[in-house]
């Protein structure tokens, strides 16, 4: 953890005029210093990007494919070297950790395999048209703190695919793990197709307003996605901006309580609540209210959070000081609500930002624990009786990102699924996300989509050619 952490501009290590301290979240000790990027080095790897740009864009799709597949290999390659790094800087389990870096090969591996469409038309007599999506240029990612591996992953994959090159900005809470893979990939990819750079809260709000960026993709709160959106207004960026979500879940008064029970606290707590699509809101028919509270509280008071980097958990530490103080902020709120508590809400003393699984018992429908994202290991239980009222009560969000419905009754479950304002829903599972689906929020959730052939498209435009016709 002590080897030094470079930037990779046009291929080359480059070190920062400063540094800035990476801290575990388990022990509030240093995992490393990352560079800090200063304006100049950031005009830097966009101007590499741009030298890199056109025979980028004009290599063969194979090759671009090939190259993906490098990627992949790499990721797997240096999977469990790079699974310490992530659960030092991040907090998640060793075993969530590995799992995040296979699961990114997997994703640019598969990613791999797609090919662009192409659209011919001969419907207007004596011409042609030939409609194909060509790349944008020039694009900025910006990856926050909890998937810090497989959400630049999916950026990378897409943009390259697609044959536009990258300015990379991961999160400064974690941005190691995208150094040290900036590092590895200078061996596979040309000089400036992929350039990682770090710093602190000035530079994405330089890459947002940068002339020389083409397209922003950007994945983090929806504060900031508005923030985004109007520096980027000035040169009329293209944007993908994939936001917060407070996301309901409806359990249906015929569901099975032990078969769900698992797969419904998982859904709420994994990765420490810290998921866009978590569970945030979870609803329960009075019916089997009380024991489906039930089972979730036994889960709760065995799954224990500590240090990731310990033997056999499986709940890590809030990733960062002012998220933990927040999630704590809700629970405080809650308690002086006079909310009764089914698990947790209390925040133990000493270093590291743990918070236990906390299980909060029917709650009003106006509490901040129901109203906003909490973005931890908080969960506020709702009872309902009336199936049109808690549809509403969940559609009553200026979020729209995911959602889910359990049931005994798989076809009942998507009539409710259809109802729900969210821009994907589960039925009987949660947080499931593949490479072949979109991706998108609906609402104040986010603008543009992600994965699926339409995320692919985010990242071109389309060019139609117009070409004479003899035959006609």
């Amino acid at each position: 953890m002590t080897v030094p952490f470079t930037m990779t501009i046009d291929g080359r290590p480059i070190a920062g005029e400063s540094h800035f301290a990476v801290l575990n979240p388990a022990t509030e000790d240093p995992v490393g210093q990352a560079p800090d990027c200063s304006h100049e080095q950031l005009d830097a790897a966009v101007d590499a990007a741009r030298r890199a740009a056109p025979a980028w864009r004009v290599l063969p799709h194979s090759d671009r494919q090939a190259a993906l597949r490098r990627i992949s290999a790499v990721l797997m390659e240096r999977a469990e070297e790079l699974k310490l790094l992530l659960t030092a800087e991040q907090g998640k389990p060793h075993d969530a950790a590995l799992y995040e870096i296979q699961a990114a090969a997997w994703w640019i591996g598969t990613v791999a395999d797609s090919e662009l469409p192409e659209t011919v038309s001969d419907a207007m007599p004596g011409q042609r048209s030939v409609t194909r999506r060509v790349p944008l240029g020039v694009v900025g990612a910006i990856v926050p703190w909890n998937f810090p591996v497989l959400l630049a992953i999916w950026k990378i994959g897409a943009a390259l695919l697609t044959g536009n090159t990258l300015v990379l900005k991961p999160s400064p809470h974690t941005p190691l793990t995208a150094l040290r893979l900036g590092e590895w990939l200078r061996e596979v990819l040309p000089p400036g197709v992929l350039n990682v750079v770090t710093g602190g809260d000035t530079l994405g709000p330089w890459m947002s307003s940068h002339p020389g960026l083409d397209k922003i993709s950007f994945t983090g709160s929806t504060a900031t996605g508005r923030k985004v959106m109007e520096s980027a207004a000035a040169s009329l960026k293209r944007l993908t901006l994939e936001l917060g979500g407070n996301d309901a879940a409806i359990v249906l008064p015929d569901a099975d309580v032990a078969a769900i029970a698992e797969p419904l606290f998982w859904a709420a707590f994994t990765n420490s609540g810290q998921v866009c699509v978590a569970t945030k809101r979870l609803y329960v028919h009075e019916a089997i209210y009380d024991d489906v509270l039930a089972a979730l509280r036994v889960i709760a008071e065995r799954e224990t959070v500590g240090d990731g980097a310990q033997q056999g958990t499986r709940l890590g530490p809030v990733q960062n000081r002012a998220q933990f103080e927040r999630v704590k902020g809700i629970i405080a709120d809650s308690k002086a609500a006079g909310h009764r508590f089914a698990a947790g809400g209390d925040i133990p003393e000493g270093r590291g930002y743990f918070v236990p699984v906390t299980l909060v018992d029917n709650p009003s429908e106006e509490s901040r624990v129901v109203q906003e994202e909490a973005f931890g290991p908080v969960l506020p239980v709702i009872r309902y009786s009336d199936l049109d009222e808690v549809i509403a009560r969940a559609n009553a969000s200026e979020f729209g990102l995911g959602g889910s419905v359990w049931t005994a009754d798989p076809a009942h479950g998507a009539e409710v699924a259809a109802r729900l304002e969210t821009g994907t829903v589960w039925i009987n599972s949660a947080q499931g996300l593949t490479p072949f689906a979109a991706f998108a929020g609906h609402k104040q959730s986010g603008f543009g989509v992600e994965n699926g052939p339409e995320g692919l498209l985010e990242f071109t435009a389309p060019q139609t050619i117009f070409v004479p016709r003899t035959d006609a």
